[in-house]
């Protein structure tokens, strides 16, 4: 498993206090927000900006930004990924 994937799912979990919910039980594909995925709302969204801001030091400034970018654990890493690559440049 891809580290930063797993690190990400480690940190939605303690981040967002979801007690029953395990690393492996968190599909990378699976939409963050539908019922059939984690099923988050609009709070935690913005406790995933936070997590972001505290894990990686990226703000997400703009909504559409962060809607693309929290759709699942996949978007997630990619999204942390090109904006490292950003700050480098």
């Amino acid at each position: 498993m891809d580290s930063l994937k797993e690190d990400l799912k480690k940190q939605i979990i303690a981040q967002l206090n979801l007690e029953d919910v395990q690393v492996e039980d968190i599909d990378d594909e699976a939409l963050l927000f539908d019922a059939d995925g984690l099923g988050l709302d609009s709070i935690d969204a913005l406790e995933l900006i936070v997590l972001l801001e505290k894990y990686y030091s990226i703000q997400v400034t703009k909504p559409e930004e962060g809607k693309e970018a929290f759709r699942s654990i996949n978007s997630m890493a990619e999204y942390i990924r090109k904006r490292k690559a950003e700050s480098v440049l």
